[in-house]
């Protein structure tokens, strides 16, 4: 049988880490330690030193790409070249270009060439890689990734930053070598941070569909409203495009077309409603997903949403009603939304929009580290809400869009780390209810789904109305969870085939390939009938059948998803 992205399978292992200052032992002493594990001697702790490498390179990484100040960890303030390191001259800037990123000795493999850009977010992965991820603790990661490839299931992972002064870190930009995707980033690890100042999770119910209310805050702000720092989307005045953002998440949900996997959606919209509005809304409603998109400052309860221009509602306002809804994730397009407060220079404790809410009772909350420019946010949307609709786990949906992100954005820029997503350390990310195994779901009436725009391209098992598009021009075929289409046939390989696109995604010369990687090969049709390939890369055209696997394996057929 044929199964969507995401089933019941196996249960998925958590891991869940915590960060804390060990301040009797020093001020730079910090202790990681496992507060979850999949198996009982995975409950270890480390004693690490945040050193003046490490700190050199946080500091320089704030130079080159934070827009808000970032409170520096105290005790290295005055570190040379640590912290918002003042504007430099262009012959400076040239220099700095061209000589090598030296962080306290973490240079390494792939640190010495290209951009300073590059080179700087690697050193900074690495360097945070190293310093999370050692003795102990590296030890129990090898096991716990263990385990879950024995189950055929990603890593769940949760990282727990109970310092606020190492809140504004991008932990997201995590990778262990050079070459190796960001934590992130890949397949075999779901990440997310969270709390563990949180109460017992609720109880909530089984969802079938994707029911979002979208907050259109107020598009601009008002002259001594807001510090001059936080004026501003991307030079843009405070002016965001809502209406474009809301368009693009109704038309992503409503229309993303008739797939296996997909989910009923429905959209509602309030534009810059009352505080009082609000309430109402999300009261009478059966909402599961709250999406607000427009200006938000840091405040020490939770930050301020600005509503419209004459009233707001603070982060704890806005917890106390969406704990009593039947909300399960809380996304927020607003600025600094994952950041704490500050007083004095220093982070206050447990102030950050996402942990407040977490703190209340919200399941999942999905806010931006830092300030976010228009197409960023709506190309992030674009694949967030698609993996939603497609029942994907809210972390699988996260880490699809962040890949998207960095393919648009590339890696040098810092639009793929924006993203911050908090889970509760019970939820386990399901927004609506995956598919059950060795069962295939096809819609009873797949028009109330919406119609896939003509020109996608995908696979159609034959005799059905079940599909698969192809998206971001890659699909992954196989027996496990993490692929694309995944098939529980006999003869399927756990990463069987890739189907992908040169020449431009969906341009005018864009042509397709399968390349088998799997033990039993791929059985393509042709003219003289069907032909066995393995580990052979093959060019796919419109209307061509395929069997994975074995030959007498159900057909599924390439072309045009109209």
């Amino acid at each position: 049988m044929f199964l969507g992205c995401e089933i019941m399978a196996a249960e998925i292992p958590d891991l869940n880490l915590a960060i804390d200052r060990l301040r009797l032992v020093g001020a730079n002493h910090f202790a990681v330690h496992v507060i979850d594990a999949p198996f009982l001697a995975g409950y270890v702790l480390e004693d690490v030193l945040w050193d003046e490498g490490l700190a050199y390179c946080w500091g320089a990484w704030q130079e080159m790409f934070a827009v808000r100040s970032v409170p520096m960890v105290p005790f290295l303030a005055g570190v040379a070249g640590v912290g918002r390191i003042e504007e430099k001259g262009a012959e400076e800037e040239e220099a700095r270009e061209t000589t090598p990123l030296q962080s306290g000795g973490m240079t390494g493999a792939g640190m010495e060439g290209g951009p300073y850009s590059v080179r700087l977010m690697q050193s900074l992965g690495m360097g945070l890689w190293e310093w999370l991820f050692s003795g102990a603790v590296l030890r129990g990661l090898s096991q716990c990734q263990g385990i879950a490839m024995g189950r055929g299931v990603p890593l769940r992972m949760r990282l727990d930053v109970r310092d606020p002064d190492l809140i504004g870190v991008p932990w997201e930009i995590m990778q262990p070598q050079a070459g190796v995707p960001a934590i992130s980033l890949g397949r075999e690890i779901l990440f997310s941070r969270t709390t563990s100042d949180v109460g017992p999770l609720r109880k909530m119910r089984s969802e079938q569909m994707v029911n979002v209310l979208v907050v259109l805050g107020r598009e601009a702000t008002i002259a001594g409203d807001l510090p001059a720092e936080n004026l501003g989307v991307a030079g843009g005045g405070g002016v965001l495009k809502l209406e474009q953002e809301a368009a693009a998440l109704r038309g992503v949900l409503e229309n993303v077309g008739r797939f296996a996997t997909t989910a009923g959606c429905f959209v509602d919209t309030l534009v810059q409603p009352t505080a009082r509005e609000l309430v109402r809304k999300l009261e009478e409603g059966r909402y599961n997903v709250f999406f607000y998109a427009g200006h938000g400052i840091p405040a020490p309860d939770g930050g301020m949403l600005l509503l419209r221009e004459d009233g707001g509602m603070s982060g704890t306002e806005l917890a106390g009603v969406l704990v009593r809804s039947p909300v399960k994730l809380a996304v927020f397009n607003a600025c600094w939304g994952a950041l704490p407060d500050q007083r004095s220079g220093r982070a206050i404790p447990r102030s950050s929009l996402a942990e407040v809410l977490l703190h209340h009772g919200v399941p999942a909350v999905l806010a931006m580290r830092d300030s976010i420019a228009d197409e960023e946010a709506l190309a992030f949307v674009r694949v967030f809400a698609q993996g939603l609709a497609e029942r994907l786990s809210i972390d699988r949906s996260v880490m699809l869009a962040r890949q998207s992100l960095l393919s648009v954005f590339k890696f040098n820029q810092q639009a793929w780390t924006l993203p911050v997503l908090y889970m509760h350390p019970e939820f386990d990310g399901v927004l609506v209810e995956p598919l059950r195994a060795g069962l295939t779901q096809i819609p009873m009436n797949p028009t109330q789904f919406g119609i896939l725009r003509g020109g996608v391209m995908g696979l159609r098992l034959e005799g059905s109305g079940v599909m698969w598009a192809l998206r971001g021009g890659l699909m992954q075929v196989g027996l496990s969870e993490e692929n694309d289409v995944v098939l529980r046939e006999a003869g399927v390989s756990r990463r069987h085939a890739d189907l992908f696109c040169r020449g431009g995604f969906g341009g005018v010369g864009s042509r397709f390939f399968l390349k088998d990687l799997s033990r039993y090969g791929t059985w393509v049709e042709e003219a003289g009938g069907w032909r066995k390939i393995n580990h052979e890369e093959v060019e796919l055209k419109a209307g061509m059948r395929l069997r994975f696997g074995g030959s007498q394996n159900p057909v599924l057929e390439f072309g045009v998803m109209d």
